[in-house]
């Protein structure tokens, strides 16, 4: 016959797994505390500063926001579980809000500080588990996309993450970018072994599509990442045609620029591409791990970064997302962070 534990013990056992939970503060490392009360800016002084370093966020709790108590109990009694990310790929941003599309984790995080909480989708519809969930874009009424390359699907989530509907269509291969059309309501899916970009209505329905396999104008070889200015001008990153491609509304071809090479300005492995409010083109490569800013005509400006794992360092940067303040949010994939820089107009600290 076993013996039934006492109400005393079990309030011991509780007591005892409250100080685990308690005493387990997340510790960050070297790497994610800044090393100079100097704020990091780009260009280095005494040039003018023109991207200044925020922050990092490795967790839920480098945002402050921590488990309730009894999630906190229950974790101590199974063992620790690290919540962090694992790979991040793509991150969007509303307000405050930040969502990530995490492949290493086959996760999509959604992290809301103001409120004090987050939450992890593994899962969606009927218990149908991300695979790799690689891109993220953000609609209307806190409405998020995701696409999952495996799964060769575009989920539509509300805020709170439920899943609305599912975008899927036979002909798409392997979607891998996304960007929402707020004047059209219809979403940009970058379809890398199609060699295309495809364009949904918010139902789902297939509307048209831009490009195809080429080396020629609006033709893509494996195009990756999409973003839209704020005149609505469609970018495309054309991955191993190194170049950054631009369409109007109508799918018409506008121009393009960048080449394949090893010197500022060039492009070696093109991935996230942004544009902030005064019009300059933000380019990820993940071989040089670094951003680099172009002007309106596709002419280098400047970058940030380098390879390395201390604050304002990338190693394999893959997702880019600028939000309406000039907030630029890069994922860091292999540091395994999102690193939040601000771009600054006119120079100043505005």
């Amino acid at each position: 016959m076993g013996i039934k534990p006492s109400v005393a013990t079990i309030g011991l056992l509780l007591l005892i797994a409250l100080a685990a939970a308690c005493g387990s503060a997340v510790r960050q490392s070297p790497a994610e505390r800044p090393t100079s009360a100097e704020p990091l800016v780009w260009p280095q002084p005494p040039a003018q500063a023109r991207i200044r370093f925020i922050r990092a966020v490795t967790r839920p709790a480098d945002l402050d926001i921590k488990r309730s108590f009894w999630k906190r109990v229950l974790q101590a009694i199974r063992g620790k579980e690290d919540v962090r990310f694992v790979r991040p790929g793509a991150v969007a941003a509303h307000g405050d809000v930040i969502y990530v599309a995490d492949p290493g984790a086959q996760t999509l995080w959604i992290l809301n500080p103001k409120a004090h909480w987050f939450k992890r989708i593994r899962e969606v519809g009927d218990d149908e588990p991300l695979i790799s969930p690689v891109a993220v874009a953000l609609g209307p009424n806190g409405r998020v996309y995701l696409a999952d390359s495996y799964l060769t699907k575009v989920f539509v989530f509300s805020a709170d993450g439920k899943l609305q509907r599912t975008i899927a269509d036979a002909k798409l291969q392997r979607p891998v970018g996304l960007a929402y059309d707020a004047a059209t309501d219809g979403l940009y899916v970058a379809d890398s072994a199609a060699h295309r970009i495809w364009v949904f209505s918010n139902e789902g329905k297939s509307l048209r599509t831009i490009g195809e396999h080429g080396t020629a104008r609006g033709q893509f070889n494996f195009p990756t990442h999409v973003a839209l200015d704020r005149e609505g001008t469609l970018h495309v990153t054309d991955a191993l045609g190194f170049r950054i491609q631009r369409f109007a509304r109508d799918g018409r071809f506008v121009d393009a620029f960048g080449h394949h090479g090893n010197a500022s300005g060039d492009f070696a492995a093109p991935k996230g591409v942004a544009v902030d409010s005064e019009g300059h083109i933000y380019v990820v490569d993940a071989l040089f791990d670094t951003v680099q800013i172009f002007d309106r005509a596709g002419r280098y400006l400047l970058n940030f970064g380098e390879r390395g794992v201390n604050l304002g360092q990338f190693w394999l940067p893959a997702g880019l997302f600028i939000d309406a303040a000039d907030r630029v949010y890069v994922a860091d994939a292999y540091n395994q962070r999102i690193q939040i820089f601000q771009y600054l107009r006119g120079g100043g600290d505005d």
